[in-house]
């Protein structure tokens, strides 16, 4: 993805696939799959200037996965791929592995 290059404190994410089956077995058709709210982290941006001018580093990193509310960032298509770019704010939380 090295045609995306995320500004100030954004961060360019790929949802994750959400789950086709529930855990009974039954088939989740995709019109009715909810849009899942993680993702993986594939390009941060340089951080935020603080008060003297230097730039403060984002707390996420590239392969970071990632919580984040259904309706955050904004939805761009690259190459096909569906992503979306978010404020580091937006992020709820990174899951440990």
């Amino acid at each position: 993805m090295s045609s995306l290059r995320p500004l100030h404190d954004r961060v360019i994410v790929k949802r994750l696939e959400n789950e086709t089956k529930t855990a009974s077995g039954i088939v989740i058709p995709d019109n009715a799959a909810e849009k899942p709210d993680q993702g993986e982290v594939i390009a941060v941006g340089p951080g935020k200037k603080n008060d003297k001018g230097e730039f403060v580093a984002l707390g996420v990193s590239v392969g970071d996965r990632v919580l984040f509310g259904k309706y955050s960032g904004q939805s761009v298509k690259v190459d096909g791929q569906e992503l979306l770019v978010i404020k580091e704010e937006e992020l709820f939380a990174v899951v440990q592995k």
